[in-house]
């Protein structure tokens, strides 16, 4: 399927998400895409087992309250120059932003929603979303105001499974868009390894995926005029990944990493990142098909993904 170049952003109303709109602006400046705004409400379901006339009041006052949040995200994005379009869904959340996503480029949303009303709206979206997207959604936690913008370092997670390298091909990309450094991290987790025949054994393991990660990184970066580092490490993926997080602009994973390199990296760290990094976090999907999206320089570098 052919993704729009449009970047969509849920927003509920919250400071996170109103963090969330920040980065989305900025991201369709970066594609010269149009920014999709949506605001999604549903009604709690005690409301219609309540007092008659319940549940007519609240549906109401949610859709006075996100209409006012739209209109708000609207008038913003407008104001910084940007294409702009909106909707008021209802529904669940998650489900609309997932239905989107089969449509557009990037789902932005925040880390977690709290909102006006009932934290009804992005409350668990940044978990669902990520898990079920079918184009890349990126996360953007509060803490991350401000301080992430403009995106001038990325760091990717690698781990030689087809999910890592979709992964490390959109964060090219993005260093590309932003002109920022990127540094590609595999990481090797000995300690969960029941028995090592050596110290010496993972130097051994670490220079063997040091040479594997710099091959693919270097086919992934080929054409683009890109300041790139490959990094193997030794410890725990999540772990590490998180603390990059505490001195760059955004992290890439992918999703369901099967551990390639013999089986010893990533694997499926993506829920625990997205829980402790405080820089967003850009989650690509293994269901990305090739015609999804295109590089931001296609007439130098052709789409093009085995």
């Amino acid at each position: 399927m052919t993704h729009d170049n449009v970047v969509a952003v849920g927003i509920d109303g919250s400071e996170r998400s109103e963090t969330a709109l920040t980065w989305a602006i900025e991201q369709a400046k970066r594609r010269a895409a149009r920014l999709h705004i949506v605001s999604s409400y549903e009604l709690p379901t005690y409301t219609a087992h309540t007092f008659e006339g319940a549940a007519t009041s609240m549906d109401s006052r949610l859709f006075e309250a996100a209409n006012e949040y739209l209109d708000a995200a609207v008038l913003k994005a407008q104001n910084a120059g940007v294409e702009t379009s909106s909707s008021l869904e209802t529904g669940d959340p998650s489900a609309v932003l997932v239905e989107l996503s089969k449509k557009v480029a990037t789902v932005v949303i925040g880390s977690r929603g709290k909102g006006s009303f009932a934290d009804r709206l992005l409350g668990t979206v940044s978990s669902a979303v990520p898990a079920h997207a079918y184009c890349p959604s990126v996360v953007v936690p509060e803490a991350s105001a401000g301080s992430c913008l403009p995106i001038r370092h990325i760091v990717v997670g690698v781990d030689g499974s087809e999910a890592a390298n979709i992964a490390l091909e959109r964060a090219v990309w993005e260093a590309e868009r932003w002109k920022a450094k990127l540094t590609a991290v595999a990481t090797v987790n000995t300690s969960s390894i029941a028995w090592m025949p050596g110290a010496g054994y993972s130097v051994d393991v670490l220079d063997d995926v040091r040479s594997g990660l710099e091959v693919v990184v270097e086919k992934a970066t080929e054409g683009y005029d890109i300041d790139v580092r490959t990094h193997a490490l030794e410890g725990n993926p999540a772990a590490l990944m998180a603390e990059f997080s505490t001195a760059v602009d955004l992290l890439v994973i992918g999703t369901r990493g099967r551990g390639g390199f013999a089986g010893l990296l990533l694997g499926s760290t993506s829920q625990a990142v997205l829980h402790h990094s405080t820089c967003p976090v850009m989650v690509v999907p293994k269901r990305i098909r090739p015609g999804d999206d295109v590089p931001p320089t296609v007439t130098d570098v052709p789409w093009s993904r085995p």
